[in-house]
Order: C-alpha cells, then sequence, then structure tokens
C-alpha cells in the first residue's frame, strides 16, 4: 500500500516531484533557471522533529551559492563573457581599467566616467609610510603572496571607515584605494625580495606602465616600459580580472558575508590564491617544462603521463570549468609570440608548443578534453618579461582584485544574501562519558 502524499507546494511552472522512499510520501520542488532550492529540501522528513533533508556536495562541484550577473561561463563551448561582453573582444579593445569599471557598474563606461576613474586611481596609488615599514620587515626570502596577504589587510587598520560597507561612498574608494594600492604593494614585494629600493608611484604614467616602472626603474628619471610589455600586462589584467565563481572568490564573498571591511575580504582571496590549486598552476607548468628539459624528452614524458607511472604530470591542460580550449589560452598565445619577439624565443617556448601540438593530436587527450588553459602560456610571458616563478600570482591578484570587489559588493547588496555557513554531516562518535586517564596535580573541583 502506498504512504500518504504530502501536500504538494503550490507551483505554476516546472516543477520536479519527489517520492520518499521511506515514507511513501511525495514532494513538489518548484524549478527555477534548472535549479531547486536545497531549502526546499527540508520538507522531506521521517519525524516532524527531523532537521530535514539535505544536498551534500563536496567542493561545491554541482550547487550554486549566489546569483550573479558579472561573469557568464560555459566551459563545454568555451565561452567567457564579463557583462555579457565576450572576453576576447576586451582583450582586444579594451583597458584593464575600463573593464574593472565595466565589472563593478555592469556597464562601459562613458569618456567622463571613465577620465574620472582614471584619475582617481593614479592619484591614489601612493600608500602610507607605515605600509613601507611593515612591508620592510618582512625577511628577505619571504613568499610575496605572504606578504601581499599581510600587507592588503593592514590596509584596513589604516581606513577605518571602510568598516562602513552600507556607505555607497565608502564603496566607492574602497574599490578606487584597491585598484589602486594593490601594484604599489606588490612592487613592493618585488623589491624587497630583490633587496632593492623602493620606487614610489608616478602619476604620469598609465596604470600598467607605472606598475612597471615600480618594478624595473633604476636610475633613470622616468622609466618607459617597452609598449609591448605594457599592452601584455594590460591584457593579462584583463583575463584574469575575474572568473566566476573561483575558489579565491568563493572566499571573498564567505567572508565578506560576515561584513567585515573589503580589505579584509581581499585579504581573504589573496590567500585562497596562494594555493598552488589555484593561483599557482601558472608555476607548475614551468617546472613542468624545466623537468621535460628539451624537446626531444617530450615522447617519453608524454608516455609517462599516460602510464601513470612516476610523478610526471600535464601541467596547463584541463580545467575545472572548461571542457574545451580555453578561451583566454588562445588570447595569451598570441599575446606570447609577441612578447617573445621582443625578449627572444626560449627552449621553453619551444618545448610548450611542441607539448601543445602532440597533445592536441593524441586521442588520449583528447578523449579526456584536456586542452590547454590560460595558465600553459601566461608562465611564459611572464618568465620573458624576468617576473620571477613565485612572483606569478601576485600578478594574479592584482588583476583579481576588481572582480574580487565587484563580486563582493554584488553579494553585499543580494537581499538573500546572509551569512555563509554551511552544513554538514557529523560522522563522529555519539554521546560520550568523560574518563581522564590523566593524573593532574591540581584539578578544578566544580
Amino acid at each position: 500500500m502506498p504512504g500518504p502524499t504530502a501536500t504538494p507546494t503550490p507551483t505554476s511552472g516546472d516543477h520536479l516531484e519527489i517520492k520518499d522512499s521511506r515514507t511513501g510520501k511525495s514532494y513538489t520542488v518548484p524549478i527555477t533557471d534548472d535549479t531547486i532550492r536545497t531549502a526546499d529540501l527540508r520538507q522531506i522528513k521521517v519525524k516532524d522533529d527531523d532537521f530535514g533533508m539535505m544536498g551534500y556536495d563536496p567542493a561545491f562541484m554541482n550547487t550554486a551559492s549566489c546569483r550573479s550577473a558579472i561573469t557568464y561561463i560555459d566551459g563545454d563551448k568555451g565561452i567567457l563573457r564579463y557583462r555579457g561582453y565576450p572576453i576576447d573582444q576586451l582583450a582586444e579593445k579594451a583597458s584593464f581599467l575600463e573593464v574593472a569599471w565595466l565589472l563593478r557598474h555592469g556597464e562601459l563606461p562613458t569618456q567622463g566616467q571613465y577620465d574620472e576613474f582614471t584619475h582617481d586611481i593614479t592619484y591614489h596609488t601612493y600608500v602610507h609610510e607605515n605600509i613601507k615599514q611593515f612591508m620592510e620587515g618582512f625577511r628577505y626570502d619571504a613568499h610575496p603572496m605572504a606578504m601581499m596577504t599581510a600587507g592588503v589587510a593592514a590596509l584596513s587598520s589604516f581606513y577605518p571607515t571602510a568598516k562602513n560597507i552600507h556607505d555607497p561612498r565608502e564603496r566607492d574608494i574602497a574599490f578606487i584605494r584597491l585598484l589602486a594600492k594593490m601594484p604599489t604593494i606588490a612592487a613592493f614585494a618585488y623589491r624587497h625580495v630583490k633587496g632593492m629600493p623602493y620606487v614610489y608611484p608616478d602619476n604620469a604614467l598609465s596604470y600598467p606602465d607605472n606598475f612597471l616602472s615600480m618594478i624595473a626603474r633604476m636610475s633613470e628619471s622616468r622609466y618607459e616600459a617597452n609598449p609591448i610589455y605594457s599592452r601584455a600586462i594590460d591584457v593579462l589584467f584583463i583575463l584574469h580580472a575575474d572568473h566566476e565563481q573561483n575558489c579565491s572568490t568563493s572566499a571573498v564573498r564567505a567572508v565578506g558575508s560576515s561584513h567585515v571591511d573589503p580589505y579584509s575580504a581581499v585579504a581573504a582571496g589573496i590567500a585562497a590564491l596562494y594555493g598552488p590549486l589555484h593561483g599557482g598552476a601558472n608555476e607548475a607548468v614551468l617546472r613542468m617544462l624545466q623537468e621535460i628539459g628539451d624537446v626531444k624528452n617530450i615522447p617519453a614524458f608524454i608516455e609517462a603521463v599516460k602510464s601513470g607511472k612516476g610523478e610526471s604530470k600535464l601541467m596547463g591542460f584541463g580545467h575545472r570549468v572548461y571542457k574545451s580550449y580555453d578561451p583566454r589560452a588562445k588570447i595569451v598565445k598570441g599575446l606570447c609570440d609577441e612578447v617573445l619577439k621582443v625578449s627572444g624565443a626560449t627552449q621553453d617556448m619551444d618545448i610548450a608548443l611542441e607539448l601543445e601540438r602532440i597533445a592536441l593530436s593524441d586521442e588520449y587527450f583528447i578523449k579526456r578534453k584536456l586542452y590547454p588553459n590560460v595558465d600553459f602560456y601566461t608562465g611564459l610571458i611572464y618568465r620573458a618579461m624576468k617576473f620571477p616563478t613565485d612572483y606569478f600570482t601576485v600578478l594574479f591578484a592584482i588583476a583579481r582584485t576588481a572582480g574580487w570587489m565587484a563580486q563582493w559588493e554584488e553579494m553585499l547588496l543580494d537581499k538573500e544574501q546572509k551569512i555563509a555557513r554551511p552544513r554538514q554531516i557529523y560522522t563522529g562518535p555519539g554521546e560520550r562519558i568523560y574518563k581522564s586517564s590523566l593524573d593532574y596535580k591540581h584539578k578544578i573541583s566544580v
């Protein structure tokens, strides 16, 4: 005999019919945008005092944590759009600051808006002298990402009014300050590790040129960046500006949901990006190329990867989201060619090109949809521009600040969002009686 049927949830659109085999009850759950709300599952209970059904999704492989209008990705088709604009169009025609405005405001800036925005960022590039002293306190061999995490977190102590996150003006100035000061803190970290004196911002230079000046300027009165390098930095910043709900963006949203100041939330994003499974991927590509050593060693390396023997791994191919050619990789490959014309071809590049050719024609990798991703060529560009390998993720963080702040504000203004607090499935022991085997000399009587 079938069990009793629960009263269906009223719905006029698409819905999911669920029958609980434990009780025989049936439930109706509305479907919106091919998604159900997991909170609707809580009505499914065996007993009235049960918590209700939950969804279990380690690493959020199939769970949407928010609605967002910022970035659209179709991994199967290799599509990436910011606010509806294809990434290849923005990389070809826009500047990074124009894209930063777009990510936050949803529309491209007018000339007046862009001029004012650029001016404000230019004149907020300086940091308090105490930040400089703070950076000097790190060891000479400190990892630059550790310095970035601490440096950005420290900004919250210099701008205490940033805690007024519901004040639009405070959000405006925080957005500008972070975009303006990230390159400065990043350059200080670079020079610190090199044992070189810090270079202050030059307000007469463009955003990428000013960054390169703070990195490379020596005794010249004004640094003149190679236009190919300057454009490369601008394009790479555009490509890395946002990428939907990745690990670091989710960290910014989760920490930001506690209503902490934006500097602290962004510092959490930098910490997440520090991990080798996230921002450190292009470093792994270079280590792989160094391991191969020569074009003639590629066939043996490929066979080792396919067999699973040893520790050989194909880095820079495949992506959690993209199941076709990463649209950013196509752009970066062309950019890499331009940079290498200036810096000179390298053995790493020869290995990379041959590795890509073989992998894209090998049925083993084709079946597994292991196409080159953006990290495959990004590391080669940064290496050609003489950036240290452990600095690559810092460059990533500068760019991603635009997306982090746009995502943070979107989360803040979304009335459905609350403080992030995932559920768990408890797997530990049940209640136990405390019996200590330790002999304390001083026990407190209750």
